[in-house]
């Protein structure tokens, strides 16, 4: 029986490529048949990974940890994150892992904690109970990995050739994950099946990542989704809200966006334990593209990032920003032109609630409050990423980071430190879209 590398070298020859040990920008531009055998090779192989003919779909290897900060003092906060850098070769290079944060005298320092190579850009993630993180490929991706980085230990998923993943997971409730016979949890992904652009939730083992059903979003491509942890009107606790974000996807079109006169974005409610369709939401624009959520348990409100469509001007004066109160699905008040693009939403920190978004096109994040109405901008270069811990919201944009408090109060930068002893040189560092607490 062929080993895991001479198996890889068959793909390689087969696609009409060097029998050489396949990198992951190799990998990349391999033909569609190969593509996914081949990431699954240089991840694996590449990374020092032992697999077999039978353990394809699933692997656990472990990452050197970068230990030369375990002298460092006990961070303020714990992002989980991914980002892209450059080597002091000048090559591109995935990364997901923990970015610290350290208060120093009255100022805010920020430093790379563990990490993981990752085959493509990653984009959301998800907290475990045990401490584990769980990351997703960017859209139309490949892969699922739960990663602790306490050990270094990874264990990866690759996606079927008919289905990709859309960029976001979330942890089902408890009840859910009972109804499945899961003591151990269940992980929902949002999915594309490839054949009729139809999204899908994809329900996963959190202990082991194989997809135990799917779920039909009654939509295309569905992005992030959240879970109610308490019922709202009819909709009980655990229900999925699901972003639908409208544009048709198929597999030989990528990321590029076709047929947009065929768009159709929504906001959908599913039953926790059967997935069935309870409610659905649109907004009168069908070029705006409901995209992130974020959600406000004291006034039971879900925030929501739109990104427009459209062409030209239009786009421009796009709003950015709706909101749901499960009865209506309705845009915010007063907004100004912001390129129609919001990258990331969270709850505003503080207790007079509120929503804050991250507007990367228009260098700046947008405060809107509780009820909705625009409140101001904040100017920050490329900001994208955000994190609520308590009374401060972190962001993060061009290379560097910031802190703020609720609405009203001065942005505090943060200084960026990108030497880390007992890592590579780190250039031209570039945040993607989310982070979470860690």
């Amino acid at each position: 029986m062929p080993t895991g590398t001479e198996v890889a070298a068959q793909v390689f020859v087969a696609a009409g490529m060097s029998s050489a040990e396949p990198s992951p920008a190799q990998a990349l531009d391999a033909p569609d048949g190969a593509r996914r055998r081949l990431l699954r090779w240089a991840v694996l192989g590449g990374m020092g990974g032992a697999w077999s003919m039978g353990s394809l779909a699933f692997s656990v290897h472990r990452e050197r940890l970068d230990t030369a900060n375990e002298t460092r003092p006990h961070p303020h906060a714990t992002l989980a994150a991914v980002w892209q850098d450059q080597g002091g070769d000048g090559l591109t290079q995935d990364w997901a892992g923990l970015l610290h944060i350290d208060e120093r005298g009255g100022e805010w320092a920020w430093r790379l904690g563990a990490r993981l190579k990752l085959p493509t850009r990653g984009h959301g993630v998800q907290r475990l109970p045990d401490g584990q993180l769980v990351f997703v490929a960017r859209r139309p991706g490949d892969w699922l990995v739960r990663w602790q980085p306490a050990t270094g230990q990874a264990e990866w998923a690759w996606m079927d050739e008919d289905r990709c993943f859309n960029g976001h997971v979330m942890l089902a409730s408890a009840a859910t994950a009972v109804a499945l016979g899961q003591p151990h949890g269940v992980l929902l992904t949002t999915e594309t099946d490839l054949e009729d652009s139809q999204g899908c939730i994809g329900l996963r083992s959190a202990q082991g990542l194989a997809k135990l059903a799917e779920w039909r979003t009654h939509g295309m491509d569905p992005h992030e989704l959240i879970v109610l942890p308490a019922a709202v009107g009819p909709y009980p606790a655990g229900t999925l809200i699901v972003a639908n974000g409208g544009i048709p996807t198929q597999s030989e079109t990528g990321r590029s966006k076709k047929w947009l006169d065929r768009m159709d974005p929504s906001l959908v409610a599913l039953h926790p334990h059967d997935g069935r369709l309870l409610g659905q939401w649109r907004l009168p624009d069908p070029r705006l593209s409901i995209r992130h959520l974020a959600w406000d348990g004291e006034r039971q409100r879900l925030g929501i990032a739109l990104q427009a469509e459209h062409d030209g001007p239009q786009r421009q004066q796009a709003p950015i920003f709706a909101l749901w109160d499960g009865r209506a699905l309705r845009l915010a008040q007063g907004q100004p032109e912001l390129a129609g693009y919001g990258g990331s939403v969270e709850r505003a920190p503080g207790d007079a609630g509120g929503f804050v978004v991250s507007c990367p096109k228009s260098d700046c994040t947008a405060w809107f409050d509780a009820q909705g109405r625009f409140v101001r901008t904040v100017a920050q270069r490329d900001v994208c990423p955000l994190a609520v811990q308590g009374n401060r919201l972190w962001s993060g944009g061009g290379h560097g980071m910031a802190a703020s408090r609720p609405i009203g109060e001065a942005l505090t930068p943060i200084g960026s430190q990108f030497a880390v002893p007992g890592q590579d040189g780190v250039h031209a560092l570039q945040f993607d879209n989310h982070w979470r607490l860690a």
